[in-house]
């Protein structure tokens, strides 16, 4: 080979060419396969993806540094005995076309594929000839089998020239080249060609990323037993990263309590962080490293909150190429990125050992960014990371989002940030944060505290949209201290308030913030049903209960329907109260929001109605489950509910003491209630009925309002009970309740007139009274009056005349029972826990494979506990096992 030789030429080659274009032996060590460590997992679903790549011209295996690539793709070739393969490593220092193709030209001979020595061996080390990929391909294109190349560290080769070459080879090489690129970057080579035309298989980080299986493999492989929790953890820390886990693996070997070292490593004084900083930041130039210094305190981040950050214009170009370049730094679409964990914890140490203080300045910058950009709760958590807590809650009045401390799917995060808050932050938006937290937890007097401070602060109000919000966000707040001190005046005093500045606060912040209109009327609704105005409060429910559905709204949509169906019940109409309980139990369920997270009143009204049908133990299991509410929820009404409903359910039981102590105890309110007063001194009087004791139950008369239906219905049953039977009627006749209430009323106001009549002595009329109240019983189920009713009601029950009336659901023994529904039959076995897992995912609509995804196990798994779970439950279907678990309150 001469140094003379032109550029168009070619020396001729050999087979015992030993030297580069320069004379310097060829390294051998680019050509060998690397060898497999002992703790090597191999991973069938990629391999088996590597053969399928063999019916493409182009498979190309890119991902980060230590994803895998390499060690995967010599394993594959470890295995293929039936073509040869040339492996080679390619190297930065041969840039020049000429070292690439004498390289590769040596690979293939080194493999065994015959090359003619027509084909030329390139002369110059930065050039190389057309003619020799053309001889090339042409020598490929004949050949029976194919020949395999694998270019390893392809990422390595920047030449537009050696990618124009390559890809001329493998077009007309045709059937006799399968070419591999191992690679960190996307190559130069035209993909979308390949692509469109089919030509092209693709490993990327994703794919080669470890699943939870693969994790624990390996992990075994190093000697290392890890319960699956630890594995999930160390995949979703280490984001399936095969170094990472391999590095961790390797130091967790040493340490004595291998699961706790995983569990509290610190990535920034491990190998990890040593392998990351070296083939990561150290490989990048100065502006790419401070950029992705100062980026570390991000989550997630766009261009644009990069540069504020940097001080520089060019964030996009680079983290575009950071992204392309697999530098852990990932595009997720949409503009914004996110580094990987491990390498975003290990430079926010680095961080803070170069520029100490700068942490903080960076934090402030961000949230202040985020800010003006409309990010909340990004601005807020990195307001609350600078320890600037003026600015985090002044950003959260402001923005109108004081509703999130109670309802959304950030109800927690939010109430768990400002919980660091000191109390050396002074204004009136970290007071209204305050209130906030304490009426969260039901602390009524603390919150009215911190309120009066926020309205001391706000008395200057200047009218600016940011005083009005935090005004606005006041009235909320005192909606809800109204509604769960029972004072509904000022309820309304608050609404009233609230409605006054909803004109100065900018539309679109109301937009925004559905929840706090939501909220407000929720509160209000309550109040009022507390103070027994039920149209008006219908009013305000309703109009929460139709508002457009959201995550942000469950909890006092949910709310609402529970308190519509508590009104429903009330006044008499179980069916209606039933429906809308059911439609509150999957208002906050369809949208993932953890328990307990509403009141639970549509639990006590469904247990309510449980009672009046007589099916005493779904009412029992119903009060066990409303036990659990989120605090700010548990106001007067809720706490009078769930006393009556325990109350009546001792009485069903025939337990009227327990019924009297269970009523007993008085809710804590500011104004009476006149509903609950009248219904406590019912369910004693009934209690003491039972006893035997009707003059006691006659004497808690004067505390029953008897303009209301119901109330005048139990009194009248009091009255009778006491031998007033006269009295008793002319309540009846003077409130009229058959056209006024629903036939939970009605039935026992017709059961009321027949026992007068039979006290009467005329027979025909109790029974025309009795037929009456069967007629519209039937229909709800509504076996309660009946067997509360006394022994008088027998005779009329057991008569053929009503036998059509009571077969089949009211005296099952009387004659052949009506053709119906049956109820379905009992859970014999406990679903375990992963079964009851697989059936919450099932209530939200998800596939056999989501729920394998999110649960991390297979299909096979998920399909094996569907089956148990119908077993168990006693249907055939999805949709039927759904139901079925909302029927036992499983879900």
């Amino acid at each position: 080979m001469s140094a003379m030789t032109g550029p168009e030429e070619e020396s001729p080659a050999t087979p015992d060419d030993h030297a580069d274009p320069h004379g310097y032996p060829f390294l051998r060590t680019r050509f060998a396969v690397p060898s497999l460590p002992a703790t090597f997992l191999r991973r069938e679903r990629l391999t088996r993806h590597l053969d399928r790549g063999l019916r493409t011209p182009l498979t190309m295996v890119n991902g980060s540094a230590g994803a895998g690539k390499t060690l995967l793709v010599a394993d594959w070739v470890a295995r293929r005995d039936g073509l040869p393969v040339a492996w080679l490593t390619t190297d930065a220092a041969g840039d020049g076309a000429g070292m690439f193709w004498a390289y590769l030209l040596r690979a293939l001979r080194s493999a065994g594929v015959p090359l003619p020595a027509d084909i030329g061996f390139p002369a110059d080390a930065n050039r190389v000839s057309p003619a020799l990929p053309a001889r090339l391909a042409a020598e490929l294109s004949v050949r029976e089998r194919p020949v395999v190349v694998v270019l390893d560290e392809f990422d390595r080769v920047t030449s537009p020239e050696i990618a124009e070459q390559l890809g001329f080879v493998l077009h007309h090489a045709g059937r006799g080249l399968r070419l591999v690129l191992v690679t960190r970057t996307e190559p130069l080579l035209p993909l979308h060609r390949h692509r469109a035309a089919g030509e092209l298989t693709e490993i990327r980080g994703a794919e080669l990323a470890f699943t939870p299986h693969e994790a624990a493999e390996l992990m075994e492989l190093h000697g290392l037993s890890l319960p699956p929790a630890a594995v999930r953890t160390l995949v979703e820390r280490t984001r399936g990263w095969a170094a990472g886990l391999r590095l961790s693996a390797l130091a967790a070997g040493q340490s004595p309590d291998p699961e706790a070292y995983l569990k509290e490593f610190e990535a920034d004084r491990s190998t990890i962080a040593d392998f990351l900083l070296a083939e990561v930041l150290k490989r990048q130039d100065a502006a790419t490293q401070e950029l992705l210094l100062r980026v570390s305190v991000l989550d997630r981040f766009s261009a644009g909150l990069a540069d504020a950050l940097t001080g520089r214009d060019d964030a996009g170009a680079i983290l575009d190429r950071l992204s392309r370049g697999n530098a852990f730094v990932e595009h997720l679409g949409h503009g914004l990125y996110r580094l990987h964990p491990l390498f975003g914890e290990i430079l926010r140490a680095h961080l803070r050992m170069r520029r100490p203080g700068r942490e903080t300045e960076l934090h402030r910058r961000a949230a202040e960014w985020l800010r003006r950009s409309g990010s909340l709760s990004e601005a807020l958590g990195h307001g609350a990371a600078a320890d600037d807590w003026e600015f985090t809650a002044g950003t959260l009045i402001d923005d109108l989002a004081i509703g999130q401390f109670f309802t959304g799917p950030r109800s927690d995060a939010v109430a768990g940030l400002f919980s660091r808050m000191g109390r050396d932050t002074k204004g009136p938006a970290p007071e209204l944060v305050r209130a906030a937290e304490r009426l969260a937890r039901r602390e009524v007097d603390g919150g009215l505290a911190h309120l009066r401070r926020a309205r001391h602060e706000l008395a200057e109000y200047d009218g600016t949209a940011d005083a009005a919000a935090a005004r606005l966000s006041c009235a909320l707040l005192e909606a809800l201290a109204a509604r769960l001190a029972g004072a509904p005046d000022r309820a309304e005093d608050a609404a009233r308030t609230a409605e006054r500045l909803r004109d100065a606060v900018p539309a679109e912040l109301l937009e925004r913030h559905p929840e706090l209109t939501a909220l407000l009327l929720d509160h209000l609704g309550s109040a009022r049903l507390w103070a027994g105005r039920f149209e008006e409060a219908r009013d305000a429910l309703t109009a929460v209960a139709e508002s457009a559905p959201g995550a942000a709204t469950a909890l006092p949509r949910e709310d609402s329907l529970g308190r519509l169906a508590l009104i429903d019940h009330l006044t008499g109409w179980p069916g209606r109260a039933e429906r809308r309980a059911h439609e509150a139990l999957v208002e906050t369920e369809r949208f993932g929001l953890s328990r307990p997270s509403g009141s639970g009143v549509e639990r006590l009204v469904l247990a309510a109605v449980a009672v009046e049908r007589d099916e005493l133990g779904q009412a029992q299991a119903l009060l066990d489950t409303a036990a659990e509410s989120h605090p700010a929820m548990r106001d007067p009404v809720r706490e009078a509910g769930h006393a009556l409903t325990t109350a009546r359910l001792h009485l069903a039981r025939g337990d009227p003491g327990a019924a009297l102590k269970a009523v007993r105890p008085e809710v804590t309110a500011d104004a009476d209630s006149p509903w609950v007063r009248g219904q406590t001194a019912l369910v004693a009087a009934a209690a003491h009925l039972a006893e035997g004791h009707p003059e006691a139950a006659a004497g808690l008369l004067g505390e029953v309002p008897d303009e209301e239906p119901a109330c005048a219905v139990g009194a009248a049953r009091v009255e009778l009970a006491a031998g007033r039977a006269e009295a008793a009627v002319r309540l009846l006749d003077r409130v009229r309740p058959e056209g006024r209430a629903g036939p939970a009323v009605t039935v026992r106001a017709a059961l009321v007139r027949a026992q007068a009549a039979d006290a009467a002595g005329d027979g025909a009329a109790a029974r025309g009274f009795v037929a009456r109240a069967l007629a519209e019983a039937r229909r709800e189920r509504l076996r309660r009056p009946f067997l509360e009713a006394g022994p008088w009601i027998r005779p009329y029950l057991c008569a053929t005349s009503l036998h059509r009336l009571t077969t089949g659901w009211l005296a099952p023994g009387s004659g052949p029972p009506r053709r119906r529904p049956e109820p379905p039959p009992p859970v014999v076995e406990e679903l375990s826990g992963r079964e009851r897992d697989v059936l919450r995912r099932l209530a939200r609509a998800m596939s056999t494979e989501e729920i394998a995804a999110d649960l991390y196990v297979s299909v096979n798994t998920v399909k094996t506990h569907l089956k148990s779970v119908y077993r168990k439950l006693s249907v055939n279907r999805r949709n039927e096992a759904v139901r079925r678990a909302r029927e036992l309150d499983l879900l």
